[in-house]
């Protein structure tokens, strides 16, 4: 097999799909320059579509810090479409990578995100179409090295037999030293690398670290660590299309629902001066004309402000728009908001999450029905037609009540529009509730397909203002999602047979096909219920427990107790909620240090 594809192979598969765009490569930003002599070959995977992964700032980040690792030569893959697919198999062609159309065999590793559960289909094809098989056990010498990264990365057991090595935490941290190593030990047989890998803090290697546990990685320093200057500029549309810059990692906030929130500690926030330079530089080699701030909560970054001022100047002499795609519901959030002239073209969008304040209490939203209502006065006195409302459903210890609250905070959010004089479109989105490992909730049963049915209809048949506009997610990927999210190795069979049955893209709905799911279940007997129905007894050993967060289980589970009576936590801005970090690092910019 040459190392790439012939221009007229390439020519003739790509003529016969929808999009070709997604998979030529040839980017603005994507050349690395001369490397060194006989470079590692490291391809990034994302397992969806480009336009997908193209959005997401940590894919970016990654490839542009690798990119400068004069010993590796970094290029992309994405998930192909069903139309490339076919074309693929039927020619034979391997799937190949963006920079230069090598097939991905012929790489040293390929690394993939993990951002969702219902992506992992989507990593078998990936390997499947790169002619990698498709265990690790199944790998010789000379497959190239599977890893894996990313939130999903902290729950890997359904995933463990597919990947030789999971990354756990920030990868800025490790990624020179793993390169390194592999560099080092070209040649090296399969199993001499992976117990190399298994030394590494921070590496898990299903089947040789065992029960040992593995340690979270995290970046202390923002400020005084790597960030991209030049971004990836795409061929085609994506989801943000837009230049994205971290302005903080972590969050004070202690929503026990989030998983992000919890295993995202410490917060650790950049300066505004390192903002506005990585603003400054990325207008320069983009050409964007959007900059969007992005953290859990970007209005609770300390440095705002004075960034803010900074920046003014700067997006107005290049005619750029600032967006905050993280709002939190409150008035002083839409007045910064009202600040950013872009927004006002659009709407607001708001996650309150619950409909009453019982149930925020218990998931400790740490947002007051007078919050909620004064940033629906701020929003549609400041000139704003309309706003969207994420809510969830099935929430632990959810009642009537609760449900009959997320009507009351639409119907109120339309009257208020209408005081203004304001159109007031009010769009609500209703998720069913996934409990996530690393998270207080995870020994909670999460609610059944049929009650998350019943409930959507409910909610949507008993909304009357015709303002309102509602739409649920479908209860079978949420619950898919959930057997996922705690799930354990004995789900990989599962995966890889319902994959060789078809299934692909399982979290967009055109594409979900859950019959099949259920049928691969079957057969091989396994009842997913056991995964989502059960309350978890607080003893249980759970399939992540080898993996450190950076949380401690004994925190994890005073929240859940405290849940339980609706009892609040406070910000950790306001005094240390002793969550596990204490005496274990040095985190010199975390707030609760």
């Amino acid at each position: 097999m040459p190392n790439q594809l012939k221009a007229d192979s390439l020519r003739s598969i790509l003529s016969g799909v929808k999009r070709p765009s997604r998979y030529v490569g040839g980017e603005w930003g994507t050349f690395s320059g001369q490397k060194s002599k006989d470079p590692l070959q490291v391809c990034y995977a994302f397992p969806d579509l480009y336009e997908v992964g193209m959005s997401y700032l940590g894919y970016q980040i990654l490839y542009s810090l690798t990119k400068t690792f004069d010993f590796v030569n970094v290029e992309r893959v994405y998930s192909p479409w069903s139309d490339l697919e076919e074309s693929l198999r039927n020619s034979g062609i391997p799937l190949w990578s963006l920079e230069s159309k090598r097939p991905l065999s012929q790489f040293d590793v390929l690394a993939f995100t993990l951002q969702y559960e219902l992506s992992y289909t989507n990593i078998l094809t990936i390997l499947d179409l790169g002619k990698i098989p498709l265990r690790s056990s199944q790998r010789s010498d000379s497959d190239p090295i599977v890893i894996a990264g990313g939130p999903c990365a902290l729950a890997p057991e359904p995933l463990a037999p597919f990947i030789d090595a999971f990354c756990i935490g920030d990868g800025e941290v490790f990624l020179s030293e793993i390169f390194s190593m592999i560099k080092a030990l070209k040649g090296s047989s399969r199993s001499e690398k992976l117990i190399a890998f298994s030394k590494i803090e921070g590496v898990y290697v299903p089947g040789i670290n065992g029960d040992k546990p593995v340690r979270k990685q995290i970046l202390e320093d923002l400020d005084n660590s790597f960030y991209p200057t030049e971004m990836i500029v795409p061929n085609t549309g994506i989801i943000h299309d837009r230049i994205a810059v971290q302005v903080f990692r972590g969050c004070t906030r202690g929503c026990r629902f989030c998983q992000a929130g919890m295993i995202d500690r410490p917060i650790r926030e950049r300066s505004a001066e390192s903002v506005v330079n990585q603003v400054e530089e990325l207008l320069k080699t983009t050409g964007w004309e959007e900059v969007g701030l992005l953290s859990l909560a970007t209005c609770d970054w300390s440095n705002f402000d004075e960034a803010l001022t900074k920046l003014s100047p700067l997006l107005e002499k290049n005619k750029v728009k600032l967006s905050l795609p993280s709002l939190r519901v409150d008035a002083e959030s839409v007045n910064i908001a009202a600040k950013l002239e872009n927004i006002k073209k659009g709407g607001l969008t708001f996650a309150p999450e619950a409909g009453t304040q019982r149930l925020r209490d218990v998931i400790n939203k740490g947002v007051s029905d007078k919050d909620i209502e004064d940033a629906f006065e701020a929003t549609f006195s400041l000139g704003w037609d309309r706003i969207k409302l994420y809510f969830m459903m099935g929430l632990p210890t959810e009642t009537q009540e609760d449900l009959e609250g997320i009507i009351e905070i639409c119907n109120k959010a339309a009257a208020i529009a209408q005081k203004h004089k304001r159109r007031g479109d009010v769009s609500v989105s209703l998720a069913g509730f996934v409990p996530k490992a690393h998270t207080p909730f995870q020994w909670a049963a999460q609610a059944d397909r049929e009650s998350l049915w019943e409930k959507g209809r409910w909610v949507k048949n008993n909304i009357r203002n015709k303002k309102v506009k509602l739409s649920y997610h479908e209860p079978e990927q949420t619950f898919l999602e959930g057997v996922f999210a705690r799930g354990d190795s004995k789900l990989a069979d599962v995966l890889e047979e319902v994959w060789r049955r078809g299934a692909r893209f399982d979290g967009w709905s055109e594409c979900f096909n859950f019959k099949l799911w259920m049928e691969a279940f079957n057969d091989l007997g396994i009842n997913p219920e056991d995964y989502v129905s059960r309350q978890r007894s607080l003893d249980e050993a759970l399939p992540w427990d080898h993996i450190d967060s950076g949380v401690s289980k004994e925190f994890l589970l005073s929240e859940w107790k405290k849940a339980q009576s609706a009892s609040t936590t406070h910000d950790c801005r306001t005094g240390c909620n002793v969550c596990g970090w204490q005496g274990r690092t040095d985190v010199r910019s975390c707030r609760i240090v």
